[in-house]
């Protein structure tokens, strides 16, 4: 990886001196050199070079000195590290270099072979920074799209064998789409089309945790949720009506000449299905998700659904019309299926 450096010096002969020790590995691509002649010029390098890994500064310049960059760096780059290369190679300056945040001092004249094993040691530095902060940021990130009792987990030591556990289990499946998003991103710029649609899933999602179920993955602009254990159609159907008038209460927006105001079909189906990981391991992309012929039949239902509706099939339907007021909607003919599916929608 290449390693960009800046050295600060008002000597003007140093650029030259520098490209000439350095050019075999400035033509290897180990480094890269930019270049400033006093401490302002250098922070306006470090605006326009972001990937800056180290500074070689002297002390003593013009309009900006070496001492007083130092303590602009943190604000600046907190990740860079300097390296003072300076005639003052008195105690007192190095003292002040030091308590300034400079990683090392190197004392001019310079030993080129000196410089380069230094140059070493603070690049390494930083790079331990680099993945630091790397592995902080994906850390962050990560704790946006995993459930935090999922990431205790994942430090348990059983954490790797029940991953590969695959199981057969009763569950009921839940699929939201929200109607007539597709032609609205025509309308509107992505970044309001993304806003939008998370603050409808948000919806969404808050309605599918209140009663005990899970996201199991968003799919464009439809979402996937499993329930499981005591009384998981119950829940779904819940699930679903709460989600339908959520929705429903939300407010019309304007997208250019045409108002928009979300509907969501949805299709709820319950029955056996595998739990399992499902994906590639040559990817080392895994999805810990349910299939099966209960599953497919859900989504087939939500396609079905018009706007609004909330779809079941009528084995699901003899099971929930004890709890639910339902109403018979038809027999449709669903995608892998011999014969028509009789469906029914759940009213309240």
């Amino acid at each position: 990886m290449m390693a960009k450096i800046l050295v600060v010096d008002d000597e003007a002969d140093l650029e030259v001196l520098v490209k000439q020790k350095f050019r075999k590995k400035i033509r290897e691509n180990i480094y890269e050199f930019v270049f400033a002649q006093n401490g302002e010029e250098a922070l306006q390098k470090l605006q326009e070079h972001p990937d800056l890994d180290i500074i070689l500064s002297d002390i003593n310049m013009p309009v900006m000195d070496g001492l007083t960059l130092l303590s602009h760096l943190p604000e600046a780059n907190p990740a860079v590290k300097a390296v003072v290369v300076s005639a003052y190679g008195d105690l007192q300056n190095i003292r002040a270099a030091m308590n300034r945040g400079a990683f090392d001092f190197v004392v001019k004249p310079v030993d080129f072979e000196d410089l380069e094993l230094t140059m070493e040691k603070t690049i390494e530095h930083v790079r331990q920074i680099q993945q630091t902060i790397k592995a902080i940021k994906e850390n962050n990130i990560l704790k946006m799209y995993v459930d935090e009792n999922v990431l205790n987990f994942m430090n348990n030591k059983e954490f790797e064998n029940t991953l590969l556990k695959n199981e057969m289990l009763e569950a009921s499946v839940l699929f939201v789409d929200v109607c007539g998003f597709t032609a609205l991103t025509e309308q509107i710029p992505a970044n309001e089309v993304v806003k939008l649609l998370n603050s409808l899933f948000d919806k969404i999602v808050k309605e599918v945790i209140a009663q005990g179920g899970h996201v199991d993955k968003f799919m464009g602009d439809a979402v996937m949720a499993v329930f499981r254990g005591d009384y998981h159609l119950d829940r779904a159907i819940d699930a679903a009506l709460a989600i339908r008038q959520a929705i429903a209460a939300s407010e019309e927006i304007q997208a250019g000449d045409k108002a928009y105001k979300a509907a969501i079909s949805i299709g709820v189906n319950s029955g056996e299905m595998v739990s399992g990981n499902i994906g590639s391991e040559s990817l080392k992309r895994l999805d810990y998700t349910v299939i099966g012929d209960a599953v497919n039949l859900a989504q087939r239902l939500q396609a079905a659904a018009k706007p609004g509706q909330i779809l079941i099939t009528e084995q699901v339907y003899n099971r929930a019309k004890e709890s639910f007021n339902c109403g018979p909607v038809g027999e449709f003919t669903l995608k892998n299926k011999a014969n028509p599916v009789m469906t029914y929608e759940v009213i309240d």
